[in-house]
This record gives structure tokens, C-alpha cells and sequence, in this order.
């Protein structure tokens, strides 16, 4: 444990200005708080916010992250308020423990939801102030290095986990690679202790066996740099246990296989001799092809910036150099702890200047964060934004766009701007159209395309990948589900009432609104709507004992007189009145078109209501109708809205084709001709003379399907056409 004076003398070592009263008093403080408190392991308590403390000195961080430091826990295990802190410390110092408190200072029911909510807690404090994260990672740290004295199995695992899942990705983006590294091996030896062991064991076999190649090597980079005029220092090292065993898993190859175990830096004094060192070394030894990254030209989000190649190099050995300035080098070991460094003749950078705010990437946890339902939907999206490697794409004007690998042009343009995802209805890379799903590569240009009236896709989530994306999708769904189940609900309830003969008034439903365990008229509309409660029972709870309401019936004859009931309203309700609207609905919301008839404008429909899942729109011929003719609470009359030949809707044709060269097309040319668009076309049995064929063509209402079949006949290579029916 680190001794008062050392903590003191360490920081007034490299920060003079440094208030060395306040650091002491901070100590002291500590120590009294925690008092007699003990760890796992037996040493006093305050040893742990002390050690993390010391860890932060290693970073060379302000005075204030120090004694944030030394007090992050007073105030949520001992008497201590924040209110005391700031009277004895100042603002600063009382603003950053609080922070760090406050991610721990929630009780939920279960363990992954206080999991998730700590995460989003610390997006919060961390994007008002970066100093929040590294107090944070250093507790975290600290504790992980004293895990093994936790005595429970199932907490230690749960917390190296968490560790591994949140805390190390988080080191990563901030560019703490020694943070990153570390937390993710003392993870690793909790999780796969065994894994971690045989790995441990072949990097010293391959050390022992090799004689001293990692002196060697670097001597000889080193020479061939003095050589060509360049000065260059050399350093070597192992890749960490956990990075090898991932890339083993993730590209399924075994240890023997790996081509970059040893890894070696190459530190200069420019940009420019950066790249005069890849030019030695490539012209000196044989590239490893698709190993080569430049990271300068094009920044890692955590801001690291190198140039990595692979290469066969000294006594033919495959290993991986890394070529950077020593103020990159800082970055990369520091990241943005590097901006506290202090500079000699320097104070500190203003505390303002460097926080969570100047990081895209934390700018876009707020935005997850605003648009995702619960803490796990949160933390899976950021999850998706954390953990994927990166694929760079420009924009027209030439921005730069970082995106995960396997992103798609609807990810992009929700990367640019959220307004921009939302309407977005096409794109070109590289200035040819692509569909939305196609998955961007590195150095792709993407111009997007928008519509005022586009909305987005409930379809677009099966494709997308980035956390943003999904959450703004998802947002914009739940919240037009609700609207839809409500609009759809209001609908079926106001036809009830009119069914049933009485007055609608939205002040007849607030009475029954505990009745139906609702809080708002517009709550009773989404139970509806989704099926959970029938407009029967809503006419029940309003008017109780005065009849049984009515159920719909599902014959033809019933249907068509609207299901006619003895009115008590002044005046008769007509069968067009009673049908619900369904034009403006979204297919896949509160509205789904059954797919085994495919209904069309122009159509008498009626729909078949589905608990949890809204309506599902059948013709009024269709054969599944019969499968509910006892279910009769479950129909809602339904009617195409006017308009409703102006969107595009799915028709499904049975196709018998002659077998000869020049069918098919001539059957896609005549579709084509009447303005229909073929969406999908399966073969469903074929001889020598003829095809059977299933045809979906996009159209606008039942005329316009008709026309084309017309036309179809009309061709001589055509036996039949009909409505498939299935």
C-alpha cells in the first residue's frame, strides 16, 4: 500500500501546481472514513481506494481524479455525504465522487437489470466527464486484481464477466490498452482458467526454444535503421493470453498457426518517418499480404493512430510491426488519459477541455441511450457499438465514417445523422445502386438517399448491426405499434358501440378504466387493438346487466348485413359505417395481410383478430376463415380506405408455362409491361412440356392483378393462369 508522502511527492513528481494540503487532508479523510472496515482479503479498507490512487498516479492524472480517488467510497459505504465532500474539497472534487457513487447506488430485482442500468449510469456520468470512467476503471482494476480473496464462485464470475463485457471494451475505446489488457487477463483467468494455462505454457515454450529471439530481432531492426539513416527505437513483446486465445476462437485456427505472437514497436519522430520506416522494412523483408493497417491516415474511434504490417522477418520468423511517434505512442498507452501529461513549463489542461463529449463514439452511447426502451436493450445496443471491428467509409464529401464490420448503408446513414437513417429510402457505393442490406467494405463511398416520406422499416433490423441504428428503429417501431394498436383499437371499439346500438363517448370509458386495469382511455384502444381485451367486453364493463353484447359472426350472410343487431341510436348504422379503415397501417405492426391469399384494394376483406399481435387481413373467400367460424369474437369487419390503391401490395399467381427457350421472359416482359413488378418467383413442379410456377408481383389493387392476368392469358406460351390460393 502506497505510504501517504510516496502518493504526495508522486503527483507534485509530475503536476508541481498540485495541492499537496488538499491531497494530504484527502488521505487522511480516506483512512477515518473507512476506519476499522475490512476487504475480503483481510487488509483494512482504505488499502483499496488508496491502490486505485496509486493506479491513477501511473497516468499521471490531475490532483482532483487523485483525491476523487482516495474518496470514491466514502460516501456509499461510510456516513460521508457528497454535501461534506464538496465543504471540504470543492466542487470539482465532490462532482466526480458523486459520479463515480452513483453507479452503484441503485437496487433492482435482478442482477443483469443492475447490470445494465450501473452501465447506462456511467454512460451519464462519464459524458459529462471522461475523469468519472478512469476513477471507475481504476476501482475496477484494483478489485479484479484481488478477485481470488472473493470467496463465492458464482460472484467472482459474474464479475469478471462484467469485466470482460463492459469495463475492458469501455479501457479499449478510451485507447487504455494496458488497462484493456490487464483487466481482460485477470477476466480471462477467472472465466477459462484452463485456456489461459495451456496458452501461458506455449508462449514459454516458444521463448525457452527460440533462444532470445525477441533481443535478436530488435537488434536487427535496429541496425537496418541506423543503417538508412533513420532514428528508430525497438521494442518487443508477447501478445497478451486472452488475444491470442480470442483470435484462435474467432478465426479457428490453432496456436501453431498464428502469425503475429510477437509483436514490435518502432517509435520515431514524425509522421513522415513512419513511413520512410515501412519503406525500409518492406523493401528488407517479405510482406505478410493482408497485413498491412494504417491507422494513421485513418484514427481507431479511441484516436490511436500507427501503422501495423506483417512481415517475414529476421531468421524468417512471421511478426507484426508497429510503427508510430512517441506522442502516438503516448495516446496508445494512455489514451485519453494522455491529455492530462503535463508539459514541462505547462499546467494542467483545463479539466473542461477533455470530457466525454469530444468522443463520437460516447456522443452515440447518448443516443442509444435516449431512444432504447430498458437498461438491457441499452446495454445490448452498446454492446453491438463496443465490440465489432471496424470497416471505414467516406462520404461524398469525403468525411470519414467508422462503422462495424458488416454494416450496411441504412448503418451509415444513421452514423451521419439520425434524420438521415430515418429517411432513408436507397444508396449507392461507389456510385452504383445497392439494396440497403448490402454490407459496406473498407474505403467505400456511400451516398444515401432520402424521402420526406419515408419512415423506418421494421424489415431494416434483420440487416442492420450498429447499436444506433437498432435503437432508433426500435424506438421508432414500439412507438408506431402503439399508435396503430390504438388507432386500430379506437376503430373496433367506436364499431361496437355502433353494432350494438349505442352512443360512443370517450367519457363512457373512463369510468371503467381500473375495471379493465388501464390508466388511460388510450390504453383500453392498445388492449384492443393487440387483441389483448375484445370491444365486447369494453361494452360489457360500460354497460353491465343491460344486455350481453352481441358477437360478430363469421357467415357471409352476417357479414354482409353487418351483423346486424337491433340499434337504440337515433339513427341506423350502415354497413360502411361499421368496417374499420385499415389504409396508413404499416403490414407487420397492429396490420398483418395473410399470406394465404393475399388481400388486394378492391377486395372485400375481413380480419381475424390475434391476441398480442393486432389483426391479420384475409379475403372474404378465404378457405382459413373456416378454421374460426366458432371464434366469432374474433372477427373485425374491415374496408380499404379510397386512397389505398396508391401504395403497392403483394398479389400471388399460379402460373402454368410452356417448357421452351423464351417463356420466362416473355412472362417477366408482359408483367413489366402492365406495370407490375415481380417479387418473388418459385418453381413448384416442372415436366418435359411444362412449368407449374407460384409468381408475387407487386401491385397496386385487385384491377390492376386482373389486368395482368389478362394479359398473361393472352400470351400463347401460357396454359392457365389463377389466384393462387394456399
Amino acid at each position: 500500500m502506497i505510504r501517504q508522502f510516496e502518493l504526495v511527492e508522486t503527483v507534485k513528481g509530475y503536476d508541481p501546481g498540485a495541492d499537496e494540503d488538499a491531497l494530504n487532508r484527502a488521505y487522511v479523510f480516506a483512512m477515518k472514513a473507512h476506519g476499522s472496515q475490512r476487504r475480503a482479503s483481510g487488509d483494512p479498507y482504505f488499502s483499496h481506494p488508496i491502490e486505485v490512487a496509486g493506479i491513477l498516479t501511473q497516468l499521471k492524472l490531475d490532483s482532483a481524479s487523485i483525491m476523487t480517488a482516495l474518496l470514491h467510497d466514502t460516501v456509499e459505504d461510510t456516513d460521508t455525504t457528497v454535501a461534506e465532500i464538496e465543504t471540504r474539497f470543492g466542487k470539482d472534487v465532490a462532482r466526480l465522487v458523486d459520479g463515480v457513487t452513483k453507479l452503484t447506488r441503485i437496487e433492482l430485482q435482478s442482477e443483469s437489470s443492475k447490470d445494465a442500468e450501473n452501465f447506462r449510469k456511467l454512460v451519464l456520468a462519464m459524458s459529462e466527464d471522461i475523469r468519472v470512467l478512469l476513477v471507475k476503471l481504476a476501482d475496477r482494476l484494483h478489485n479484479m486484481r484481488t478477485l481470488h480473496f472473493v470467496s463465492a464462485p458464482e460472484k467472482r464470475r459474474r464479475i469478471a464477466l462484467e469485466t470482460m463485457e463492459i469495463y475492458a471494451p469501455l479501457a479499449e475505446r478510451i485507447g487504455m490498452q494496458h488497462f484493456k489488457d490487464e483487466l481482460e487477463d485477470l477476466a480471462f483467468r477467472e472465466l477459462n482458467p484452463d485456456a489461459r494455462e495451456s496458452i501461458v505454457k506455449r508462449l514459454q515454450f516458444l521463448q525457452e526454444s527460440g533462444g532470445n529471439l525477441d533481443a535478436t530481432v530488435t537488434k536487427e531492426l535496429s541496425e537496418l535503421f541506423r543503417k538508412d539513416g533513420l532514428e528508430a527505437e525497438v521494442t518487443g513483446r508477447m501478445k497478451a493470453p486472452y488475444s491470442i486465445w480470442r483470435k484462435m476462437q474467432h478465426k479457428d485456427i490453432g496456436f501453431e498457426q498464428l502469425s503475429d505472437i510477437m509483436a514490435f514497436r518502432v517509435i520515431v519522430n514524425s509522421v513522415s518517418a513512419c513511413y520512410h520506416a515501412l519503406g525500409v522494412l518492406h523493401s528488407h523483408y517479405s510482406v505478410v499480404p493482408g497485413r498491412f493497417k494504417d491507422y494513421i491516415s485513418t484514427p481507431k474511434l479511441n484516436g490511436y493512430r500507427s501503422l501495423h504490417t506483417g512481415l517475414i522477418g529476421p531468421a524468417r520468423q512471421r511478426i507484426e510491426v508497429q510503427i508510430r511517434t512517441r506522442e502516438m505512442h503516448e495516446i496508445a498507452e494512455y489514451g485519453v488519459a494522455a491529455h492530462w501529461l503535463y508539459k514541462q513549463g505547462d499546467g494542467p489542461e483545463p479539466a473542461g477541455s477533455v470530457d466525454g463529449r469530444q468522443y463520437r463514439w460516447v456522443r452515440e452511447l447518448l443516443d442509444i441511450l435516449e431512444h432504447a426502451s430498458n437498461p438491457e436493450e441499452f446495454l445490448e445496443h452498446t454492446k453491438l457499438a463496443m465490440f465489432q471491428d471496424q470497416v471505414f467509409c467516406f462520404t461524398p464529401k469525403g468525411e470519414l465514417i467508422s462503422l462495424p464490420r458488416g454494416a450496411t448503408p441504412v448503418d451509415f446513414a444513421y452514423a451521419v445523422h439520425s434524420e438521415i437513417g430515418d429517411t432513408c429510402v436507397g444508396a449507392k457505393v461507389n456510385g452504383r445502386m445497392v439494396p440497403l442490406k448490402h454490407q459496406l467494405a473498407n474505403g467505400d463511398q456511400v451516398e444515401v438517399m432520402t424521402s420526406k416520406n419515408q419512415t423506418p422499416s421494421p424489415d431494416w433490423e434483420k440487416f442492420i448491426v450498429t447499436g444506433k441504428a437498432k435503437a432508433r428503429i426500435r424506438r421508432f417501431i414500439r412507438q408506431r405499434e402503439r399508435a396503430e394498436y390504438m388507432e386500430l383499437g379506437k376503430q373496433i371499439v367506436q364499431k361496437a358501440f355502433r353494432q350494438q346500438g349505442y352512443e360512443f363517448t370517450e367519457k363512457a370509458l373512463q369510468g371503467i378504466l381500473k375495471k379493465l386495469k388501464a390508466e388511460t382511455v388510450e390504453d383500453i384502444y392498445v388492449h384492443v387493438g393487440r387483441g389483448n381485451t375484445t370491444a365486447n367486453e369494453v361494452i360489457r364493463a360500460v354497460f353491465p346487466g343491460d344486455r350481453q353484447a352481441q358477437p360478430a359472426r363469421s357467415d357471409d350472410e352476417a357479414i354482409d348485413a353487418a351483423e346486424a343487431a337491433p340499434p337504440k341510436a337515433k339513427a341506423k348504422s350502415h354497413k360502411k359505417d361499421n368496417a374499420v379503415p385499415i389504409k396508413g397501417l404499416i403490414p407487420g405492426m397492429a396490420v398483418h395481410f395473410a399470406h394465404c391469399c393475399h388481400p388486394l384494394p378492391g377486395e372485400r376483406i375481413v380480419g381475424i383478430v390475434t391476441t398480442g399481435k393486432g389483426v391479420t387481413v384475409h379475403t372474404i373467400d378465404c378457405q382459413t376463415l373456416d378454421n374460426f367460424q366458432d371464434q366469432p369474437e374474433r372477427w373485425v369487419d374491415l374496408a380499404w380506405s379510397t386512397d389505398s390503391s396508391n401504395d403497392p401490395y403483394t398479389g400471388r399467381l399460379h402460373v402454368t408455362l410452356a417448357n421452351e427457350p423464351g417463356s420466362l421472359g416473355s412472362l417477366s416482359t408482359t408483367i413489366g409491361r402492365n406495370r407490375a413488378n415481380i417479387t418473388n418467383l418459385k418453381i413448384v413442379r416442372r415436366n418435359v412440356d411444362f412449368f407449374e410456377m407460384l409468381v408475387d408481383l407487386e401491385v397496386t389493387n385487385v384491377k390492376h392483378l386482373t389486368d395482368v392476368m389478362a394479359a398473361l392469358r393472352a400470351m400463347p406460351t401460357i396454359t392457365s393462369v389463377e389466384r393462387a390460393r394456399t
